[in-house]
This record gives C-alpha cells, structure tokens and sequence, in this order.
C-alpha cells in the first residue's frame, strides 16, 4: 500500500446551450466563421452595457438542483481581471464570493461501495475567446467571447484518477440528461482542470497542489492525473518540494509541461460588477424550475428495474446515455419481452452505433421495426439465427420484418411433420454416424443438429428438431 495519499479536485466548465450569449443578443453558435457572432457589448467597446441572460441563470439554477446545491437567493456578478490576447475587455465577467448555487453532491460508485463526491459551488461566467495557432501567426476568434458557463467546482474529496474518472462521466451524463449542455469537449463545451496534491497516509494538512489543464477528454483526464501524481511522488522521495504551478498536459507526448506558476484568486482583483444588477432568486422561481427536472439517470436506472424486470447491470448499460435509454423505452410500446429488447439494444444496435461512430438519433431501425423482430423471435416465427441474418437489413431499409420475412421465406417451420420427414431423411443418409450414437458417442447429435438446420435453411424450430431428434435416435438405440 502507498504511503501517500492523493487529494484532487475539479472545476469543470460546461457551456450552456443557450440561444444567446450570456449577456448580450448574439448568437451562442459553434462553428460560425470567425468574429461573426460579435457585438460591441461581448467585445468590450467602451459605453456598451450588457444585461443578464434570463435563460443562463435557469440553466444554471436546474444544474444546481440536479447536482443537489442549495440555490442561493442572492448572488452576484464580478470582473475577474487578467489581460490575454482572446480577452478584449480585459476582464471575464463572473461570479466570485456570491455564486448561484452552494453545497451540493455527486455520488459514484467506487471499490464497490457509494462515495460522496462534494460540490462546493457552482457559479455564472463568460467564455473567453479562442486562439488559433497557424505556422507562422496566432489568430483570434471572438465569436466564443460571452459565451455562457457554469464552473463546477467539487471539494478535494477525490482520492484517484480513476475516480475522477466517474466523476466526470457521472456529472456529464446528468447535464446531457438535463439538455443544458452537449458536453462537447471537442468542441470545447465541456472543459475540465484538476488540482492535484498528495500528502502522507494520516496527515491532516493538505500538500502543495499543481493545477492540470489542457485535457481534452475523461481518458486524457485519468492519464494526466496518474502522471501527476507519479511525478509528485518521485520529487518528495528524492527530496524535493512541490512547487505550485499550471500544467499542460501533452495527449501526443503523453507528458506533462510546466505551463506558469499558479496564480492566486486575489491576483485576478476581482471586484464588483457595475454594469450588472445582483440576481435575485425567489422561492416562486427556483419552484417553476424545479418543476422542469427530468426524470435523472438513477431515478430511470431504478424504474427500469422495477417496471421492465431486467438485471441492473442492464438498466445501468442503457441509462447511461438519455437517448439510448428512450429507444429502448419506446421498443417496449411494441414488445413485451423487455429482456430481449435490451439485450437487442445493448449488443446489436450499440454494436452499429460504435462501428459506425454514430449516435443512436442517427440509427436507423425505427423501435417499432425492432419492437416487431423480437416478437417475431417470441412467437416462435423466426429464429435468433434468422432475426441476425436479416438484421443488417433491417438496418439499411428500417423495413417492416414481418414482409422481409414472408418475402425471403424464412418464416420458422414449426410442423412436426414436417420437421420429422427431415429427420427420417437425414438419418437415413448418415448411417456411420447413427452407428456411432448408438455406441454411445453422443456428441454426435450435434452432427444431425448442423444437417437438419442446413436442409432447412435455419428455418426449423431449434426446440422441435432437438426434441423430435433424440427421440428418434433414442428409438434406435433402444
């Protein structure tokens, strides 16, 4: 066991997706072509005065009550003051000492057991502008100036990489199921720092703490992190000190780059904002909000078990993303053999939608269409082997399977005459390999299985042919 023990924390920043801008009419749009969503207010021209996006702050208030924070009922903007190229006010407006939303929690599950994952607070802010490197000069594009964030910022409650891991994979499947964010992190619509220190085992004062940015996914967050903490170790053991600094993580390199010493939140001078009136939240409003909360992935996770009796580790697969969690519940309009429509879920459509790199709102087998293949399966119709053979299809076209069925002549022969009178003639065919049954080479009967199933496409009924078949060899033999 490690001497050490490591203490993490994380600001997540997360876009709203918000019409407009935080605090003026522009158009909150990613991939527009450069300075096109500007105005002289999100550009800082002096006299412009901004005003509060309404829609931000209920986005934010709904975050909040999700994530269980006390929403607060008085809050307020400030300029938190530093000078970068993509900065054209020379300061972000946002909120300091008075955030929205206190005190709230996510839980995880880890080394088998729950853990509480604190919140200390999240709070209202503009983005920055982007900077674009080209080989021979910087760009910049403003049109991401204004655009509103919530900063998440938890407690130093987590104890490793990996559980910053779930973390992060808990607290974006709940802002996706909120529809307050796409969580993009390509697109730079979710965002994630981490403050990273270790201390030893029983030490109450925490160590020196360095902060990782730069990561541009939850795997890239694992690794940085694991990295840091490995790079800590190694500087204590010989001898060192922990200098607090920024850090660049290099996904290319798997390295980590000393980016600037870390500044403290008084070097930023943040003070009131002039411009921006304090935001009052009644107990009338943070209601209407709360009235708007979806059902949340734990709350549908337990429904699923309880009103469709599939395993929990089912329930967990197809609540971890909102829109696969509603194509199944929609299959079940159609079917009520749930477990088969979460097993067809989980395996063969999210087998597309990865092969394919594809989200679920592109697949296009309709729930009704997939509905129909397993009660297909149920009724006895077709086979498991039948249905895969023409699921591609399926697919491609999003037919009816029923006319794909009866078109292609695969309905499932079901007729135990019919079935028999195959049986007669196979065994009447493979003479040696009766002998061998009835010697007592049993595993021969998988044999007679194959060549019954060849002759008749797949199309006998697997249960009948099993049944029909040993009771003829077993009269053989006797």
């Amino acid at each position: 066991m490690s001497k050490y023990e490591v203490v993490i924390g994380l600001e997540v920043h997360s876009q709203l997706l918000t019409k407009t801008k935080a605090f003026c009419g522009c158009v909150n749009k990613f991939g527009s072509a450069p300075n096109t969503n500007v105005c002289p207010i999100c550009l800082g021209h002096p006299g412009s005065l901004p005003k509060i996006n309404k829609k931000m702050v209920e986005f934010s208030m709904l975050a909040g009550l999700a994530l269980n924070c006390k929403i607060n009922t008085y809050s307020t903007f400030a300029r938190k003051n530093y000078f970068y190229p993509d900065l054209p006010k020379g300061w972000q407006t946002s909120q300091y000492d008075k955030p929205i939303c206190s005190n709230g929690f996510v839980e995880i599950f880890s080394n088998g057991s729950t853990k509480t994952i604190r919140i200390n607070r999240i709070h209202m802010e503009e983005d920055a502008g982007k900077l674009i490197h080209a080989s021979d000069a910087t760009l910049i594009d403003l049109n991401r100036c204004g655009t509103p964030l919530i900063e998440i910022v938890t407690e130093p409650d987590l104890n490793s990489a990996k559980e910053a891991y779930l973390y992060l994979t808990k607290l974006k499947q709940i802002l996706l199921y909120l529809n307050v964010s796409d969580c993009n992190m390509e697109e730079g619509s979710l965002r994630c720092d981490a403050n990273v220190s270790i201390r030893k085992v029983g030490a109450k004062e925490l160590g020196t703490k360095t902060e990782l940015k730069n990561m541009n996914s939850f795997h890239n967050v694992e690794k940085a992190i694991e990295k840091e903490i490995q790079r800590q170790i190694e500087i204590i053991e010989d001898g060192g000190l922990i200098t607090q600094e920024t850090l660049l993580w290099d996904s290319e390199s798997n390295e980590i780059v000393s980016m600037r010493s870390k500044e403290e939140a008084h070097d930023y001078r943040y003070f009131p904002e002039p411009d921006l009136f304090p935001v009052y939240i009644s107990s009338d409003w943070e209601t209407e909000i709360s009235k708007q909360l979806p059902e949340l992935p734990e709350q549908k996770k337990k429904r699923f078990i309880s009103q469709f009796e599939i395993p929990e580790y089912d329930a967990e697969i197809l609540t971890a993303d909102k829109n696969v969690a509603d194509y199944f519940e929609r299959i079940t309009n159609y079917t009520t053999d749930f477990k088969q429509a979460s097993n067809w879920t989980m395996v063969d459509a999210m087998k597309i939608l990865n092969d394919k790199n594809i989200s679920i709102k592109e697949f296009n087998l309709s729930p009704e269409n997939l509905g129909k293949l397993i009660n297909l399966i149920s009724e006895g119709k077709i086979s498991n082997k039948i249905a895969r053979e023409i699921f591609p299809e399926l697919v491609e076209t999003n037919q009816d399977p029923t006319l794909i069925i009866s078109q292609k002549g695969l309905l499932q022969i079901n007729d135990s005459s019919e079935i028999e009178k195959v049986i007669l003639q196979i065994i009447s065919t493979n003479k040696p390999q009766v002998e061998q049954f009835i010697s007592g080479k049993e595993k021969v009967f998988g044999f007679f299985i194959g060549q019954i199933m060849k002759e008749t496409k797949g199309k006998a009924n697997p249960q009948l042919v099993n049944d029909l078949l040993l009771k003829k060899l077993n009269e053989l033999k006797s």
